[in-house]
């Protein structure tokens, strides 16, 4: 097993506030463990410790009685213990997908031949064959993460930990790592402990652990740990859409005594509460504003005369007006990135022209500046836009290329933190010493303070805790609605764009694949599915209850109040 006694840690000797206070616990052989815990409860810190890349300031790791602090054995708990970090960036380091995945049973001494058949299999499982010969750099986030599972997996370790691995796929890519994992898990008997923010990922595992301040505050099954809806939610966590059906069910008097995490088994519970009917929800279509973006039969492709050619935009015709909200979701590839970096000309169309309140990115004397101060882009990573020697000065960096006079730049950057929840004791650190939740609102902060008329967020809250997620997204939507600022928002979650966009684009292999309100696409999740999405628990939970696709536990409720009956008084 993996055992820690009374395990200690900070980042900086004296530090008073530890990062793991005294952590006692245990990761028996075999087992499937979920880690939880907001943003800064110790998850990573812990989790670098099962591999000795953090050694105890305080305590003892033992990994299968190996000594974490004994030099000697290092080589041997490193290759006992695979790790594959939250941004795959941070461990691929070959040319090839094929080169990088090799590279750890290479440095093992692995025999040739055996490092072949590994490679082979770590590719198929993962998905990653297909472009086994690609560069990373050529590859979706997405695509990088399932390339860094690969590498740990052709280790062959008796201990996969993985830091929030599924961060950045799509939703049913996110369901095959998962399953991978659980096959790994009861064929190969490797012990997997995940860290996520996930839940649905988290009820597959065979044993939940929430941390919360370096101290261990929960531990059991995931239905232990699931059904104290309170005590999650005050962890700074959430519940499936299912489970939070129930709870707010319960709360309204439904004679309910049992909990679900999964669809099947909540519509069991529920199926005595629902009757069939009709009930139809006016859909609230806001005014079509003044067109302020329109992308015209725009191709683009990469690499067109290299061996790394892609065409990852084709034939895209849309228009984004004023004060719309957007939600883009697409499969891993499917050209969401590619197609935002055109909407403020960072790259240029191969084919077909895109106009930017009436400035044509491709002509050669276009206001480009004047395009990027109008459409504002926060990249998939935003702390990587970080770069100045303090929060204020980054925060200031664009209103000042702007032009703008001392005063109006100390007021759009007070703007900016009011508006996106920066404090002003953070203005005088450097920004690398924030926290991940920290760096994404200054890096937002830095966009916003130029005052675009669009904002551009490519993924922004993964990697965030439940609670940092929903702060960031409500200060977006309260953005939206007090300063009319059109949202663009890609996103792997379908639960967050259901209810917050108010029109979804699908993309798929780089075309547009619907266009419409989150009920009118979420209601055709048997296709979405056929192209690497889904529809929220909620869609098909409501489907088989109802016969009608609700998207949100709100619209849920709303038909319970409507067409809920059966046993509701019994």
């Amino acid at each position: 097993m993996i055992k820690t006694e009374d395990l200690t840690f900070s980042y900086y000797k004296g530090e008073t506030e530890k990062v793991l206070d005294k952590l006692n616990m245990e990761i028996h052989k075999g087992s499937f463990v979920a880690l939880l815990g907001a943003n800064g409860s110790g998850k990573s810190t812990l989790a670098k410790h099962f591999n000795g890349i953090n050694l105890p300031m305080g305590g003892k790791v033992y990994v299968e009685k190996m000594d974490t602090t004994n030099e000697m054995l290092l080589f041997n708990i490193r290759q006992t213990v695979g790790m594959v970090f939250q941004n795959p960036d941070n461990q691929i380091v070959a040319t090839t997908v094929e080169d990088d995945v090799a590279f750890a049973p290479e440095n093992m001494g692995v025999p040739r031949d055996e490092i072949r058949k590994r490679i082979d299999w770590a590719m198929k499982v993962t998905g990653v064959d297909g472009f086994k010969d690609r560069a990373p750099h050529t590859l979706s986030g997405g695509q990088k993460q399932r390339v860094a599972i690969a590498g740990i997996l052709a280790m062959r370790p008796k201990y996969i930990i993985l830091d929030e691995p599924t961060a950045m796929l799509d939703p049913i890519g996110r369901k095959e790592v998962v399953q991978t994992l659980r096959k790994l898990n009861t064929d190969l008997g490797i012990t997997i402990v995940i860290i996520t923010h996930n839940m649905d990922e988290a009820v597959l595992a065979d044993q939940a652990i929430v941390l919360n301040g370096g101290k261990i505050t929960m531990k059991g099954t995931p239905e232990e740990i699931f059904g104290n809806t309170e005590k999650i939610k005050e962890a700074g966590l959430d519940v499936p859409q299912v489970t939070e059906l129930i709870y707010q069910l319960k709360k309204r008097g439904f004679p309910i005594t049992e909990n679900a995490f999964t669809v099947d088994r909540a519509y069991e519970i529920l199926k005595p509460f629902a009757n069939k009917g009709t009930f139809v929800k006016g859909e609230a279509f806001a005014e079509k504003g003044e067109k302020i973006i329109d992308v015209k039969n725009v191709t683009y492709e990469y690499s067109t005369d290299g061996p790394y050619y892609k065409k990852a935009l084709d034939n895209v015709s849309l228009e984004i007006n004023k004060g719309d909200y957007i939600g883009i979701i697409g499969h891993t590839g499917s050209g969401k990135s590619t197609l935002l970096q055109h909407l403020n000309a960072l790259i240029k169309p191969t084919d077909g022209e895109i106009i930017v309140d009436g400035i044509n990115t491709k002509d050669k004397k276009a206001d480009l500046k004047r395009v990027r101060t109008k459409v504002g882009l926060v990249f998939q990573y935003p702390e990587y836009q970080l770069f100045e020697e303090t929060v204020e000065k980054d925060i200031a960096f664009s209103p000042k290329n702007m032009g703008l006079s001392e005063d109006e730049i100390l007021d759009r950057v007070k703007f900016a933190c009011d508006v996106i929840g920066v404090e002003d004791k953070w203005l005088v650190k450097s920004p690398f010493e924030l926290s991940g939740g920290q760096k994404r609102r200054v890096a937002m902060a830095g966009v916003i303070a130029m005052k675009p008329d669009v904002l551009i967020l490519d993924e922004p809250t993964a990697g965030l805790d439940p609670r940092g997620k929903k702060y960031i997204l409500d200060k977006i939507e309260a953005m939206h609605s007090q300063y009319g600022i059109t949202v663009v928002l890609v996103s792997h979650d379908m639960e967050e764009v259901a209810k917050r966009a108010k029109r979804i684009l699908v993309l798929n292999e780089g075309k547009i694949f619907a266009d419409g309100t989150p009920n009118q696409v979420f209601s055709n999740y048997e296709e979405l599915e056929k192209i690497g999405l889904t529809a929220p628990q909620i869609t098909h939970l409501t489907d088989k209850l109802f016969g009608i696709k609700a998207c949100t536990v709100l619209e849920a409720l709303e038909l319970f109040d409507n067409l809920g009956g059966g046993d509701v008084n019994a």
